[in-house]
């Protein structure tokens, strides 16, 4: 379309108008924003009715706005308006402003893609000639790429049209983006009233007998065999593919009623499948919020967060019987969420995961379970939903669907496998290959949940610390953060990376900011819990600074360490594979420096240290699995200290577990601090959880098997 010149001039005289127009009200809302008391001032002044009236008006008139906002199905989209409602609580309405403007940028970069795709398809011209080749014209740029220009010559025939490009080369920026996280949505432990035990203290499996001399739990797979799980009878399996999700009967389990009905026909079948959905950012431990159980001919949900003290009771048993096939796929952390959240310990399980790693015969080209449906049903999954927030209730219809997916073809698959297995193995010894796959999932089967507990050293394992090149001070501001993070994040229950992801934490370590205003903008408003507490976390920062000549040894240590570590990453082995950490990991010696300690009432806001305070009193009231309710040994008697005084134990399963030793407290003045080779998961430094440092269950597995699943990872 031509555009006359001088209605493009008027245009622009318009729109410079307008941006001007915008500065100029948005610099003397920011000088009159200055003008308006704070703090002690506004809550004085907000006695007289003069200053009372005028505030109520405009928090009136904000509160309607960001109401309809919120609720305009034009701007967030059908569903999407029902997630970003306005909570209406000004403390979380600060949250959602900000997930709001978040949710707008994401769009706007969205929107700004597709527009570049839809130009650049217009732009290119193709001329089709009768040999079959294709004419792009167009001036060439310096990276290689076409794009029509002025001076680009185009020939005028008849054969010339435009280059389309199909919707599977367009991408994904014209759909709209599933959220990891909705801040609206209320938390499921103040919604259901569901109480955890996050106290520096080991976890207690209370549903399990203890051996002669109490030091350990005993699983109930210990009584037996993977002998005993291995199928007798699979000559006359003929596998039958399950009809389509929509032709399946499906039951959404919301009641009691419901869940004991569940059991009593899973108590009738032989084999069942069991997928779980979690969520790890808003909660210490993390939430398991959905179980999906399919049969051979029925699906169901199960709601966790609402029926979340019942599932335990009607489910344990069947889940514990040997008799039961359970089958699962990639069951290493689904294992210990059910023992952690419901008391529930599995035998018998076949892990459709494990086949790609025991069997290299199959020719499986990945162990996704996306890949797997692919490959064997010619299903394509949508695993968009695979990180998406499972605590929205109610669950839209594309979430209940891809939860059905995860479970209603893998009986069928289970049924492929074990064909397969068997008749590629030997002719003498012919169920080799699925014994493997058994005793896999035998030793998944066999691990035990373990709460992360905070040592004097856990700061060291913090992601991206070890390449950071800290002084004492950096050093001794990351140690003091961590402990303040690690308290804040038990007594209200959220993750680690919620109240201060890695990334930050290690920012404010490097800018090492000594006022709350230098905090605040260092933070960019992202973090709610540290924006409250400015005052604390900038005193602690500062007491970290005073105590930095006792982490002199450590800093030395920390360097000495990233040298040889980054040697030893660039070798290799005979096979070309990068070569496996040591048998004896790389330990250093660190001064046991313990910075000073501050008061509670500084340390955290409002209600924080009465949770702290009110962690034993809870304790009568919840009597499911993890629910010892102790007061945790590293805060002692009066106030917390950072780094926590705790026994050093193992780290929580949130991420794939590396084969590193379990550090050791010494009663000497040093402590033994082991070196993490290389973190496993980028993702951790999302989650603001530092790597992990367990390793599970590593004498039931062969020094091959660890080989491969450091490789795997």
């Amino acid at each position: 379309m031509d555009l006359d010149l001088s209605q493009g001039e008027s245009l622009n005289q318009d729109f410079t108008k307008s941006v001007g127009s915008l500065s100029s009200s948005i610099s003397r809302l920011s000088s009159s924003s200055r003008a308006v008391s704070s703090e002690k001032d506004f809550h004085f002044y907000h006695n007289f009715e003069q200053f009372r009236a005028p505030v109520k008006e405009i928090a009136a008139a904000s509160h309607a706005m960001l109401e309809m906002i919120g609720s305009s199905a034009d701007i967030w989209g059908g569903e999407m308006a029902m997630a970003m409602a306005y909570p209406g609580d000004h403390d979380d309405g600060y949250d959602w402003v900000v997930s709001g403007n978040d949710e707008a940028y994401d769009r706007f970069d969205a929107a700004a893609e597709e527009f570049r795709v839809l130009r650049q398809k217009q732009e290119q011209i193709r001329i089709d000639s009768g040999d079959g080749f294709q004419l792009v014209c167009g001036r060439k740029k310096k990276w290689g790429q076409s794009e029509v220009g002025q001076d680009a010559t185009v020939v005028p025939q008849s054969n010339v049209a435009l280059a389309v490009k199909d919707k599977k080369t367009v991408g994904s920026a014209a759909r709209p983006r599933v959220p990891f996280h909705i801040p609206t949505i209320a938390r499921p432990q103040d919604e259901y009233h569901i109480l955890v035990n996050n106290t520096n203290q080991p976890f207690e499996h209370v549903w399990l007998q203890k051996d002669d001399d109490g030091s350990r739990f005993i699983h109930p797979l210990e009584k037996l065999s993977v002998l005993d799980f291995v199928d007798k009878n699979n000559g006359n399996l003929v596998p039958v593919m399950p009809p389509p999700i929509e032709d399946t009967p499906f039951k959404l389990v919301e009641e009691v009623r419901d869940l004991k009905a569940l059991a009593a026909k899973l108590r009738s079948v032989n084999e069942f499948v069991v997928d779980l959905e979690h969520n790890q950012y808003r909660s210490f431990q993390g939430l398991t919020c959905l179980m999906q159980i399919s049969t051979r001919t029925e699906d169901f949900v199960v709601d966790t967060l609402k029926l979340r003290i019942h599932i335990g009771p009607h489910l344990r048993e069947v889940f514990k019987d040997p008799t039961k096939k359970k089958v699962m796929h990639g069951a290493d952390r689904d294992i210990v969420w059910l023992q952690r959240d419901f008391g529930i310990y599995i035998c018998n399980m076949f892990d459709t995961g494990q086949v790609f790693m025991a069997s290299k015969v199959l020719k499986l080209e990945r162990n996704s379970l996306e890949h797997l449906l692919y490959h064997y049903c010619g299903v394509t999954a949508n695993k968009e939903y695979q990180n998406a927030d499972w605590r929205l209730r109610p669950l839209p219809d594309e979430m209940l669907r891809y939860a059905r997916e995860d479970t209603h073809y893998l009986l069928y698959i289970y049924d492929l496998m074990r064909t397969q297995l068997l008749s590629m193995a030997e002719p003498e010894n012919s169920d080799a290959l699925l014994l493997d796959v058994y005793k896999r999932s035998f030793d998944i089967c066999m691990q035990l949940y373990e709460k992360e507990l905070l040592t004097d050293s856990s700061y060291l394992y913090t992601y991206g610390l070890q390449g950071s090149n800290f002084n004492d001070q950096q050093l001794a501001i990351v140690a003091g953060l961590y402990g303040w993070r690690d308290l804040v994040a038990r007594a209200e229950d959220e993750s680690t990376g919620y109240i201060l992801p890695n990334k930050t934490l290690l920012e404010i370590a490097r800018q090492m900011p000594v006022t709350p205003s230098k905090l605040r903008w260092l933070l960019k408003s992202k973090h709610p819990y540290v924006e409250r507490n400015l005052g604390p976390v900038v005193n602690i920062i500062k007491h970290s600074i005073l105590n930095a000549a006792a982490f002199g040894a450590a800093v030395q240590h920390l360097k000495e360490g990233c040298i040889r570590t980054a040697s030893e990453d660039n070798t290799f082995d005979a096979t070309g594979l990068e070569a496996l950490p040591s048998e004896s990991p790389t330990s250093i010696r660190v001064t046991n420096a313990r910075t000073e300690s501050f008061d509670s009432s500084d340390g955290i806001n409002g209600g924080t240290t009465k949770k702290i305070q009110t962690f034993a009193s809870a304790k009568e009231h919840h009597t499911e699995p993890g629910s010892t309710i102790d007061r945790p040994d590293c805060y002692g008697q009066g106030s917390p200290e950072v780094p926590g005084k705790c026994v050093a134990t193992s780290g929580q399963s949130r991420e794939t577990d590396t084969p590193t030793s379990v550090l050791q407290r010494e009663k000497a003045p040093d402590v033994t601090v082991q070196l993490l080779k290389k973190p496993n998961r980028a993702f951790g430094v999302l989650l603001g959880n530092s790597v992990s440092k367990r390793k599970l269950n590593s004498d039931l597995k062969g020094k091959e098997d660890v080989k491969i699943e450091q490789i795997e990872s």
